[in-house]
């Protein structure tokens, strides 16, 4: 099987799962099922307490450096390679975007918790 066929068959069974997803919404929605139980007794307070945006962004920032961690883990196998110039170009613009993304997010104040 070759690649077109494939990406193509993967691409037309997703754009199916979305509109299945979206044609056949759930129709017993029931109120009871999104209050908090709290062992039979009536909620004390909402349970559905807001999210700092500060919070979002530094877990985004996170998993961007945690990627870059797993992109790079593999670099000591891949210098044994015959093509090391290309090798560690990439690897050199990986971390230089990178960087140049962390100075940004510094220099614009998004990894001070408090405002």
């Amino acid at each position: 099987m070759n690649l077109p066929l494939t990406i193509t068959i993967n691409t037309l069974m997703v754009a199916i799962l979305v509109m299945i997803a979206f044609w056949l919404p759930q129709l017993n929605v029931y109120t009871e099922k999104y209050n908090p139980y709290e062992c039979g007794f009536d909620p004390m307070g909402s349970a559905r307490l807001p999210f700092s945006m500060k919070f979002f962004l530094v877990a985004i920032t996170f998993l961007l450096f945690d990627l870059e961690i797993a992109l790079l883990l593999p670099l000591p196998w891949a210098i044994q390679t015959s093509n090391l110039k290309l090798t560690l170009t990439t690897a050199l613009a990986l971390i230089s975007i990178l960087t140049a993304g962390l100075a940004y997010e510094w220099f614009q104040k998004g990894l001070e918790w408090e405002e």
